[in-house]
């Protein structure tokens, strides 16, 4: 029953993640960063809650008057800030639940995990307490009834006697000592919980405490529109000898409180205790042998490190100090990409788009998920060494400046970046840059010329690089280049990257690429014509219409001058009236009408996730080997292994 619903949860987030990584890219996908978001949401609680301390009133008769006074105060500033406050003491409570339901899902809470279960456990119940003492002291009807449930509950518990609940009996018993208990209470409970936060993450290796800016900004500004959307009010002011009517309730942060009327105290106690105990025992439910620990050696290097049982390669080599890359740690952005040479290991939950089965089949793993079954020797992808602190997750910063811009088409644009003097950047055919924005985000676009010639002169002048750049509308980088961007602007960015790149064997090749795919495979063609690979090379372009080939002569230039290259362009919306003789249709069921077998070739596919997607399933069902299958997907706001435009 346990594993069935972990199945059901791990499915439905799979989904889930795939749905918002198409919307929103890999690198903004929220359920990446549930954990560093509700550490951003208890700030934005801890801020707003100090700002209406500084104008809250802590005596019993003062409390409903000030806080009044704040929300019908300063322009309406202070109801702005009490919402907010609100709210995102709601979404706090929400980004936990759904943070540990997705570590439920994955089974990520046992072995070593339990720790950080077990405190995440009493973390949400120190969050949920805050919340609900927060309900306390603006004394209107809603906190009476707050108060007075939550004391009759405790009363319910050996020791008490009914001692609690008679203070809130009449108005006079509640003094302004009783009273400013409950304000320390709601000081120093959000207290102890950002120090047991601090805990919580220490088992964690490299955790992040902070989303991605472009989220941070989006929450902030949810959490304003909430609040001009749907301010909050108060009930009217407290009276303790009548008992509220009708009231508004918090469903994230008082959940519990209608149990209290509808069921007996001690019935509540139950579920509340006996959940809680549930929670915490899961770990250990049902009991399974513990995994052993695995030797892991890591290449480029050597560098041996143990994984404990159960933990994923990433983490076992984050927690040696390894500077590993990566940056979703959920499978999505297929960065942590690496090559298992010897031994099993369990791949994980990841998505398709992150490790195809080609990819699979040539032995490759998401070091994220994967988590070794036996010793296993492994190769990073990506990384210069990892032998004695020399690995690094990121590649080399470099700064350009626009040399060109050439407009070929009215959506898309060749951009050429100049290297300082005397530079080189040393890239493989097929690879990609990350340009790098002004607030730290990334856009990855590929190269589209050929790598400097090895055994050429260096030329004093610094490289230049050629990108095509289509532009996504409302895309923010994209935009800047065909409306702001002007020679000699400044550029940075982070490469070289990728692993879309030509294989060395004799098979012949297939090119299929998909609009703005054509970029890589501009650069892998020149790379070979210049290498003077002989291999029969066919390159199959598909676009939506004649307009988009938007280099067609230089594609028909090599067939002239290259007898072992052949192109076939394919038009996806040419109307039947359109004067083209060309093929019509998807380029990869051209490429497979001219070849029905693909045994024996080679196939290299980039495009958008949808067209490889698409595809590959039919390369390999067509005969195509999947060690000779090689692709890669890009979306509007990739920032992992992605091919071209990039937002």
């Amino acid at each position: 029953m346990i594993k069935l619903i972990q199945r059901a949860l791990r499915a439905a987030f799979m989904a889930a993640e795939a749905v918002f990584n198409r919307a929103f890219g890999d690198r903004l996908n929220p359920l990446y960063h549930l954990g560093a978001m509700t550490f951003f949401l208890f700030w934005v609680v801890g801020a707003t809650g100090l700002v209406l301390y500084a104008f809250f009133d802590t005596s019993v008769t003062g409390a409903y008057h000030s806080v009044e006074a704040i929300t019908h105060g300063a322009f309406g500033l202070g109801s702005i800030l009490r919402t907010v406050h609100r709210h995102a003491s709601d979404a706090l409570m929400l980004t936990m639940v759904v943070h540990l339901l997705r570590h439920y899902a994955f089974d990520h809470l046992r072995g070593f995990r339990w720790f950080s279960w077990v405190t995440g456990v009493v973390l949400l119940w120190l969050a949920y307490i805050a919340g609900a003492n927060g309900y306390m002291l603006p004394w209107d009807r809603l906190a009476q009834f707050v108060t007075q449930a939550s004391f009759e509950w405790l009363d319910w518990l050996p020791g008490f006697g009914g001692r609690l609940s008679r203070n809130f009996i009449v108005d006079a018993h509640v003094s302004n000592r009783l009273f400013s208990l409950l304000v320390f209470i709601h000081i120093g409970v959000p207290l102890v919980t950002l120090l047991l936060m601090w805990i919580h993450v220490q088992r964690v290796p490299k955790a992040t405490t902070q989303p991605p800016r472009p989220i941070t900004l989006a929450l902030l500004a949810m959490l304003v529109v909430l609040a001009l959307a749907a301010p909050v009010a108060s009930q009217g002011p407290a009276a303790l000898a009548t008992a509220p009517q009708s009231l508004s309730l918090d469903w994230f942060l008082l959940t519990v409180f209608p149990l209290f009327y509808l069921w007996s105290p001690g019935a509540v106690w139950v579920l509340v205790a006996g959940g809680t105990l549930l929670l915490v025992l899961l770990p250990w439910i049902p009991p399974r042998r513990a995994g052993h620990a695995n030797q892991l050696t890591m290449h480029p290097g050597a560098v041996r490190l143990t994984a404990r049982g159960g933990e994923t390669l990433l983490d076992a080599g984050l927690r040696a100090g390894l500077a590993l890359p990566f940056d979703c740690r959920s499978g999505g952005c297929g960065v942590c990409l690496c090559t298992v040479h010897h031994g099993r290991v369990d791949l994980g939950a990841y998505q398709p788009a992150a490790l195809t089965e080609a990819m699979r089949a040539r032995g490759q793993a998401l070091m994220c998920c994967a988590v070794a079954l036996e010793d296993v020797e492994l190769e990073v992808d990506g990384v210069a060494s990892l032998a004695q602190g020399e690995a690094t997750s990121a590649p080399r910063r470099w700064r350009a400046q626009v040399r060109r811009l050439e407009r070929l088409s009215p959506d898309l644009m060749r951009v050429h970046l100049a290297l300082p003097a005397g530079e080189r950047l040393p890239f493989v055919a097929g690879q990609y840059i990350n340009i790098v924005l002004e607030d730290g985000a990334k856009r990855a676009f590929s190269f589209a010329n050929a790598p400097p010639d090895p055994n050429a002169t260096p030329s004093t002048a610094g490289d230049v690089i050629e990108l095509h750049v289509r532009l996504i509308p409302g895309g923010r980088f994209t935009t800047h280049v065909f409306e702001r961007m002007k020679l000699g602007d400044a550029i940075d960015f982070e490469g070289p990257l990728g692993r879309f790149t030509l294989a060395e064997s004799r098979r012949p090749i297939l090119f299929v690429a998909g609009a703005t795919g054509f970029a890589p495979v501009k650069s892998i063609l020149e790379d070979a014509f210049r290498r003077g690979i002989h291999r029969p090379m066919e390159l199959y372009w598909g676009v939506r219409t004649r307009d988009d080939l938007y280099l067609l002569d230089v594609v028909e230039g090599w067939q002239r001058d290259h007898p072992n290259f052949r192109f076939v362009p394919v038009l996806s919306a040419a109307d039947d009236d359109t004067d083209w003789s060309g093929r019509r249709g998807l380029a990869h069921q051209a490429m497979l009408a001219d070849h029905p077998s693909l045994a024996g070739y080679e196939v290299y596919a980039c495009g958008s996730v949808r067209m490889v997607e698409a595809a590959v399933p039919d390369f390999l069902a067509h005969g195509l080997e999947e060690q000779f299958c090689f692709s890669d997907a890009f979306t509007p706001t990739r920032t992992a292994p992605a091919a071209v435009a990039a937002d």
